[in-house]
């Protein structure tokens, strides 16, 4: 996962024009016309036709793979706001902070990891599990923003403090319910298939959170005792040996500094400021766009 993320980064880097500004607004405005032509169709075809269904998808129906992020996940306009302006709250935080490119890649890596499985998932049983909305995928978003704010203060309720990462254990155990509840509806036979089949969708797409953010979840797991060995382990015995190693390949180079992020080194660029990192296994230099934001060195 590390090495995804360096890739990631450096793909970013080098493709400044990648990605889409502002994409949270875009699904947010969708999402609110979406809302509003649903409410002149009583008979709910509209929203049928905008959410992945695998039969239908096989039989021609691409734009499923796109507009099933625009379909709302609740038909009460006040709950409605408060969720939409939270996702837009936390998909530009996450976009400030990663990057536009970096942060469509990974809403599109979720839209992707869902609609696959639900095709795979289809093609196996023959039985169409649809995915009804973006409502998994855009908590995935939320577990990021958890992730690398966890001591955010959010007003619950606009008036409770609370911080992120105990709203986002709720959110954890609210999913291990819905996967409960879910495969428990169907008791036997092709009805608990089908009841598997949607109870795997959150954990589905929830797999882009993995794929970016699970080295930092596992920092955040691991075990005190492990940190304070390891950043021992780095301090006393890697970090010379590194520093060494590295500071004799970079004279022969002819540079003094590079960033492990993006490549950029102070020959290139003489303006750039470079820091090294202290949590990072071994002797990493970073430039002052990725000090603060890229995942640790653990080897």
């Amino acid at each position: 996962m590390r090495r995804l993320n360096q890739k990631i980064d450096r793909f970013c880097w080098s493709r400044p024009r990648f990605g889409i500004p502002r994409l949270m607004l875009y699904i947010v405005g969708g999402n609110i016309l979406v809302y509003l032509i649903s409410m002149m169709d009583r008979t709910g075809t509209f929203l049928s036709l905008l959410s992945f269904d695998p039969a239908r998808f096989c039989h021609g129906e691409v734009w499923r793979l796109v507009t099933f992020v625009l379909v709302p996940n609740t038909s009460g306009i006040l709950w409605l706001a408060i969720s939409l302006y939270f996702y837009y709250f936390i998909g530009s935080s996450l976009e400030n902070a990663w990057g536009a490119g970096k942060f469509t890649i990974y809403y599109l890596t979720g839209m992707v990891l869902t609609c696959l499985y639900s095709l795979v998932y289809y093609l196996i049983t023959g039985l169409p599990v649809p995915v009804v909305s973006g409502y998994y995928l855009n908590m995935s978003l939320f577990f990021a923003f958890a992730t690398l704010w966890p001591d955010q203060m959010v007003l619950l309720f606009f008036f409770i403090p609370v911080k992120m990462k105990w709203l986002a254990w709720a959110d954890v155990a609210l999913f291990a319910v819905d996967f409960i509840r879910t495969l428990t509806s169907g008791a036997r036979g092709v009805l608990f298939t089908f009841s598997l089949g949607l109870a795997l969708i959150p954990l589905v797409a929830v797999g882009n959170y993995l794929l970016f953010c699970g080295e930092w979840l596992f920092d955040l797991v691991r075990p005190s005792r492990v940190q304070s060995r390891t950043r021992q382990r780095v301090k006393t015995i890697q970090f010379k040996q590194a520093a060494k190693k590295t500071q004799a390949q970079q004279k022969a180079q002819g540079y003094t500094r590079k960033c492990a992020v993006c490549g950029r080194t102070d020959r290139d660029y003489p303006d750039l400021e470079f820091r090294y990192c202290s949590r990072c296994a071994g002797y990493h230099c970073f430039c002052i766009d990725h000090i603060n934001d890229h995942v640790h060195f653990t080897e």
